[in-house]
């Protein structure tokens, strides 16, 4: 047949909650579609936005595409959390197997196209500008990550409307995921999802890598980084070396459903330990990859916001580096219940022990940075405290599930969701949502709303807490993670103040979504004329807001560790260059989005088995990055006489008054050769 298995069959009649999702998703598309044509701003969307390959825009463009699934993901959890609120002796209002979606779809999403997406967009936006460069390494290569990643994100809502979503778990184990148990599309939507984004993941990594060890400026070495830029150098070679993992063992499984190949099965020569043992490779790591930035955030905003330089950077550096090699040390903490022997376990406990050294060095130097500092409090600065408060809570639950017999009681219980949770909400997303609040009018070049920021943090710290600490009792209870109906009337009190906790979360989301239209609205009053709105200490501030295309018109030279800083002390931040010259700037290119889209296309394809056109969107691909091969024009010169124009057009929006004053910053005593009184 010309379509595969696909038939009408697909479209989602099973349910009045399917039904409705779709039409949502649906609705949102359609609404997206006629704002943009009402706006008449198809053009400027597609010739400055989706074929640009600045890494400024890139990175945009990720954050917005993790904010929109962290509102689809969450849709999942409140699901989840009034199912569960309501489902004492009765089936609830979701049938088991639509329930069963939405924990796989919820896990999925989170994980893969809400905090991988944030992160990236992130370090896109910043690490270039934190190392005094012009670009990363690969601008086209930058542009198809997105792309891939969009791509596997579009399979997973287009789940919604055409087909079903895996049902096996966000995890996926055999034999659940294989073609006996889990006939249907949905296994193959996860699959192909985790692929396409995956290969995207793998792209981003190796271009950060390269970016962070070739681009850096003169005189920026490594123990010059500023930290977010050393945590994102860690977690890209983790993504360089784990992803690799998942898509092996993704392609593995699809051969298995596809071709009857027995990499998993039971029998046949399979084994299904295999998939846990190559996922999990991945998946510790891929714990730390979400972390680790959200470190060198809470890093940088700790020392702006305590007016202090910050403490033990050395040792922050080191603790780092021992996080991402342990990492690769503790993935049997997974399945401690899969029948090693003790002895394996044991080794996998003490590891998984000694890995909480080094975050433990973390925080006692954030908080010897906040000693004594002119602390204030701006949002990214209440997140990171309120993440050291809950992640602390986290990490000793987790050195409790390291103990083998403990992690026998508590395995696959809720109070595992409430410690993956406690590690990865606080530890990952309070991080990144500092880091919107901080390096927003970087990127925009206006400041957040600083009242709706402290809202929005205050709905989700309290309904964090609210939304897991019952479900630690719950684990202590007996209650099994995954459960769609109960009997046990003691635990649906718990429940309760479970769901009452996701509502408090929804409305926290809704605090950022009120944040960004309040701030957008009075843009005006809050505008970044200097590009340092905080009195930074790293080079991103030394750029305007948002940064010209260039970044820096001329190279900076960094002396310290702290380099704006330092140039701010010295008075030759905002100096006047002699010359200027010619710079050579990437062009967009359009072959990014169009290869998202036929890599969307071809997964689609895979999951409905309509092999021609598989076929037809794999010789695209090939035709494509052909073109890209032989494109020697590629590139542009920006004039050196426009540059300079750029230049003093903001320059000379600078005042005096604008600028911070630093003498509160001027070394003394014995720093600045100066003689102490009583001193010989």
């Amino acid at each position: 047949m010309m379509l595969g298995r696909l038939t009408v069959d697909a479209l989602p009649f099973y349910s009045w909650v399917a039904m409705g999702g779709a039409g949502v998703t649906i609705g949102g598309g359609v609404a997206v579609f006629l704002l943009v044509t009402y706006l008449r701003a198809w053009k400027v969307l597609w010739t400055d936005w989706l074929t640009s390959v600045d890494h400024k825009k890139i990175g945009i463009m990720y954050v917005v595409l993790s904010l929109v699934m962290l509102v689809r993901g969450f849709v999942d959890a409140l699901m989840m959390r009034a199912q569960q609120a309501f489902a004492l002796n009765n089936d609830g209002y979701l049938p088991p197997e639509h329930f069963e979606q939405i924990f796989s779809s919820h896990g999925t999403i989170m994980i893969f196209f809400v905090a991988m997406p944030f992160l990236t967009g992130l370090i896109n936006i910043v690490v270039p500008q934190q190392i005094g460069a012009r670009d990363v390494a690969f601008p086209f290569l930058n542009s198809v990550s997105l792309w891939l990643t969009a791509a596997g994100a579009g399979l997973v809502l287009v789940s919604l409307v055409v087909g079903k979503f895996s049902q096996a778990g966000w995890t996926g184990y055999p034999p659940y995921s294989g073609i006996e148990y889990s006939p249907g599309v949905g296994v193959d939507y996860w699959l192909w999802a985790l692929i396409v984004s995956g290969v995207g993941s793998t792209l981003s990594g190796i271009n950060f890598i390269v970016t962070i060890f070739k681009n850096r400026c003169p005189g920026m070495n490594f123990m010059r980084m500023p930290l977010f830029t050393w945590t994102a150098l860690c977690a890209s070679i983790l993504i360089a070396f784990a992803f690799p993992g998942l898509t092996v063992v993704a392609a593995q499984l699809t051969l298995d459903r596809t071709l009857g190949f027995h990499f998993f099965t039971n029998g046949d020569g399979g084994n299904m330990m295999m998939f846990a043992n190559l996922l999990w490779i991945w998946g510790h790591p891929e714990v730390y990859i979400l972390i680790l930035p959200a470190f060198g955030i809470f890093s940088e905003v700790v020392a702006t916001f305590s007016r202090k330089r910050l403490f033990g950077y050395t040792s922050l550096v080191y603790a780092t580096a021992c996080i991402a090699l342990l990492s690769f040390t503790v993935w049997l903490h997974h399945f401690f219940t899969m029948g090693s022997s003790s002895n394996v376990n044991a080794v996998f406990g003490i590891a998984t022990m000694i890995i909480a050294v080094p975050t433990g060095v973390k925080i006692f130097d954030w908080l010897f940075t906040l000693y004594r500092g002119r602390i204030e409090f701006h949002p990214a600065m209440v997140f990171t405290i309120g993440f050291m408060v809950t992640f602390v809570i986290g990490g000793v639950t987790g050195v409790l599930l390291a103990l083998p017999p403990a992690d026998y009681l508590m395995h696959n219980s809720t109070f595992l969701v409430a410690h993956f949770h406690n590690m990865l909400i606080p530890g990952a997303l309070f991080g990144y949502f500092a880091g919107m609040n901080y390096w927003f009018p970087k990127a925009f070049g206006f400041k957040l709303d600083v009242k709706w920021g402290i809202r929005s943090f205050w709905f989700w710290f309290i309904g964090f807490y609210l939304a897991f600490m019952p479900l630690y009792v719950l684990g202590f209870l007996g209650m099994s993670r995954r459960m769609e109906h109960y009997a046990d009337p003691t635990w649906q009190p718990y429940l309760i103040v479970a769901g009452l906790g996701a509502l408090c979360v929804l409305c926290g989301i809704a605090c950022i979504a009120v944040q960004l239209y309040v701030s957008a609205k009075k843009w005006g009053s809050a505008r970044d004329i200097t590009g340092d709105p905080w009195n930074g200490r790293t080079l991103e501030w030394a750029t305007s807001s948002p940064p010209a295309p260039y970044n820096f018109a001329v190279l900076p030279v960094v002396d310290d560790i702290d380099a704006f800083h330092d140039m701010k002390i010295r008075g030759t931040a905002y100096q006047v260059p002699d010359r200027y010259e010619d710079i050579v700037m990437p062009k967009s290119t359009g072959l990014g989005p169009i290869l998202g889209g036929l890599a969307f296309v071809l997964g689609f394809a895979m999951v409905w088995y309509i092999w021609w056109l598989a076929a037809l969107c794999l010789v695209l691909v090939l035709v494509c990055i052909g073109i890209r091969a032989f494109d020697d024009d590629s590139d542009y010169i920006l004039p050196a006489a426009e540059v300079e124009r750029m230049e003093k057009a903001r320059l000379e929006q600078i005042t005096p008054a604008d600028l911070h004053d630093m003498r509160d910053f001027l070394p003394v005593g014995p720093a600045s050769g100066e003689i102490l009184p009583g001193r010989a």
